[in-house]
């Protein structure tokens, strides 16, 4: 169960998989956005657990790390707490490689970044076979709302009729103002759009001018502004790169690069086409995401009043994102489930395709809207006579309170299901 403790701090999920990694591995991998809570769960960590705690944020720590790593990566107490290892560079990872290769013993690092690590360009000393990672997203719903850790996809692979008998307090309005909000605790700590939409505004600059600036050289920070806009503008659609490069003025070489840099610094996201047998006439593009639907809304220009007027433009991709968001943050996606999207040259298309390691499949479509039309299910029913056995459920998420089945294993969800466990009328 997550719970603010006596401070005020949410307990993370991530946490009790740290200790669980801690325990096996050598070394464990932090990685997650800037502002995302890895900070309070390293130095969270290290108050029940023990260890000894550095911050390359801090240029005389940084220093030091750089010019005698080996000295530095000698601790007094371990595991070795190490937040923003992507700045030390890469003889500091290969110093980490050398000690581990040299002592088995688990527990023995724990390292964190705001980049994708051993993928930032110069750091390319890899730990693998020796390393394992943890993604830490923003705060997730579960997390927010003090639920438990979610396992609706895996209950859909196992047992679909266990989704059935679930009524959900959430409205239409609670949702925009939670996609409006976003993931990060402190734009979650501010209580207007106003203050919101600065601290993004400020939190963007940040990235781009420090993280990014410290791994890639940028001719113009402005065309990664314009880019991340764009990117907004077309979150849960498909990704063209020759789009971007005429919009942006650029190569699609350029436009390629600058897209992967938003993504080392995990403000976007791709989820690729699904590769199936089941037609040959598949899109091949992934989707492309914003990861926080505040940060996405305050690209938009969106807020909770603009959403709530008839025929918003900015509401599906909202939605979708924020659905995409939840399923980021559920230690199915994260361990158990690939995630991939399908569309067809025929016009079906399907938002979400979770794949389980035996093969199994559950559907997704998510609904920004209070009451689908009776035919939201036809592209899941499609893939179901299709798939056969392999398909063990289609979802349709919506807006609304209620949740049914509609036959033939295919449900319609409230969203919150997705951190609230419960079950669907029938």
């Amino acid at each position: 169960m997550s719970q603010n403790d006596n401070r005020g701090l949410v307990t993370r999920f991530a946490s009790a998989q740290l200790q669980e990694f801690t325990e096996a591995f050598r070394v464990v991998i932090v990685n997650g956005p800037r502002q995302a809570g890895k900070t309070t769960l390293l130095h969270e960590h290290q108050r029940h657990r023990g260890g000894e705690y550095r911050t390359l944020d801090l240029p005389a720590v940084r220093r030091v790390a750089e010019t005698d790593p080996a000295t530095f990566a000698q601790p007094s107490e371990t595991p070795l707490i190490i937040d923003e290892v992507q700045l030390g560079g890469d003889r500091l990872v290969r110093t980490i490689k050398q000690i581990v290769d040299s002592n088995r013993q688990p527990g023995q690092f724990i390292l964190s970044g705001s980049t994708r690590f051993l993928t930032t360009p110069g750091i390319s000393e890899s730990l693998a076979g020796r390393a394992v990672f943890i993604d830490l997203w923003p705060l997730s719903m579960a997390e927010r709302s003090a639920g438990q850790v979610p396992h609706l996809i895996q209950r859909a692979l196992a047992e679909p009729r266990s989704l059935i008998g679930h009524h959900s307090r959430w409205t239409r309005d609670a949702y925009l103002e939670a996609i409006c909000t976003g993931g990060y605790p402190e734009a979650i700590r501010l209580r207007s759009d106003r203050l919101r939409g600065s601290w993004y505004s400020s939190y963007v600059q940040t990235i781009i001018s420090r993280d990014i600036d410290a791994f890639a050289s940028i001719r113009d920070v402005r065309l990664l502004e314009r880019l991340l806009g764009l990117i907004a503008a077309r979150s849960a659609g498909l990704l063209v790169y020759s789009d971007l490069a005429r919009e942006l003025d650029v190569s699609i070489p350029t436009a390629q690069t600058y897209l992967a840099h938003l993504d080392t610094v995990f403000l976007t996201a791709t989820v690729p086409a699904w590769s199936t047998n089941a037609t040959s006439r598949l899109t091949k593009s992934p989707k492309v995401f914003l990861t926080d639907t505040g940060l996405l809304a305050q690209q938009l220009g969106a807020t909770p009043v603009s959403l709530r007027r008839p025929g918003a433009p900015a509401l599906g991709g909202l939605v979708e994102s924020f659905v995409l968001t939840e399923l980021l943050k559920s230690d199915a996606v994260a361990e158990d489930v690939r995630l991939s999207h399908f569309r067809d040259r025929d016009g079906r298309e399907i938002d979400f395709i979770c794949e389980g390691r035996d093969g199994r499949i559950v559907a997704i479509e998510v609904k920004a809207s209070l009451s689908p039309r009776a035919d939201a299910d036809r592209h899941l029913r499609w893939l179901r006579g299709k798939l056969g056995d392999r398909f063990a459920a289609g979802i349709v998420f919506y807006l609304g309170e209620q949740g049914f089945s509609m036959g033939d294993d295919i449900y319609l969800l409230p969203i919150s299901s997705l951190w609230n466990h419960g079950m669907v009328r029938t």
